[in-house]
C-alpha cells in the first residue's frame, strides 16, 4: 500500500474536459484525510490466497486483476485483509495524483483500454504509475468503490471525507476497463453496477484508514 496525503481537490469534471457527462459537471471542492491505498488492483493470485477461489473469466494469469467479482465479494476480501473499499471521493483524489486534468498522463502510457488491450486484462503494474505511485487507476478493470451511486450525489455531499451511505440500486465503479474507449478512461467518469453483479470488466483495490 501507499499513503495518500491529505488535502483538498475538486471532484468532478476536469477543466477543459469536453467529454464530461452531466453528472460530472457538478463539481465540488472537498477535503480528504490521509489514507492508504493498494498500489495495484487486487490480483487473481491474491484473491485466490484469501478467498480460496477466483471467479475470473480470464484464466491462467495470476498477476492479472481479479474480475467478475461482485461488490459484496470485493468488500468481503478487503475486510478479510483488514482493509476496506475506498470511497468514491478517495478514489478520484488518489487517481488524480495531484493533477487536475482528465488523465494523470498520456493515455497509452498509463492504461489498458479498448484500443490497446487486445480484448483482455493484463498483469498489473505494467503501465506508468501516477504521482502517488498507483498503477492502473485508469483502464484494465473498473474498480468498485464503497459508495452507493447517485447521479446528484455531488450536490449534497459534505465537504470533508464524503461517502454516500444512502441506499440506492447500485454501487459506484471507477476507472474504466480493457474494453471501453477513451471517453470512459478519465479520472472523473462515474460508472455503476448492482452490488450482487460481477463481470469480466470489474475488479477492485482496497484502502485503509491512516493510523
Amino acid at each position: 500500500m501507499v499513503k495518500i496525503p491529505h488535502g483538498w481537490f475538486t471532484i468532478g469534471c476536469s477543466p477543459s474536459d469536453a467529454e464530461c457527462h452531466d453528472e460530472e459537471r457538478i463539481t465540488k471542492r472537498v477535503y480528504i484525510n490521509d489514507f492508504y491505498m493498494d498500489v495495484c488492483e487486487v490480483t487473481q493470485s491474491e484473491y485466490q490466497n484469501v478467498m480460496g477461489k477466483t471467479p475470473s473469466h480470464f484464466k491462467h494469469c495470476s498477476n492479472c486483476p481479479v474480475e467478475s467479482v461482485s461488490w459484496f465479494n470485493a468488500r468481503d476480501y478487503c475486510q478479510k485483509v483488514n482493509k476496506r473499499l475506498p470511497t468514491e471521493a478517495e478514489w478520484e483524489y488518489a487517481a488524480r495524483g495531484g493533477t487536475s486534468g482528465a488523465r494523470y498522463s498520456d493515455l497509452e502510457s498509463i492504461a489498458w483500454y479498448l484500443e490497446n488491450s487486445g480484448g483482455k486484462t493484463h498483469p498489473v503494474g505494467r503501465k506508468q504509475s501516477n504521482a502517488y505511485g498507483l498503477y492502473d487507476m485508469l483502464g484494465n478493470v473498473w474498480e468498485w468503490c464503497q459508495d452507493w451511486y447517485d447521479e446528484k450525489w455531488y450536490i449534497r455531499m459534505p465537504q470533508r471525507n464524503p461517502a454516500n451511505t444512502a441506499e440506492s440500486v447500485s454501487r459506484t465503479v471507477r476507472g474504466g476497463s480493457w474494453d471501453f474507449d477513451s471517453a470512459y478512461i478519465r479520472t472523473s467518469f462515474r460508472g455503476n453496477g448492482q452490488p450482487d453483479f460481477g463481470n469480466d470488466r470489474i475488479g477492485f483495490r482496497c484502502s485503509r484508514d491512516a493510523d
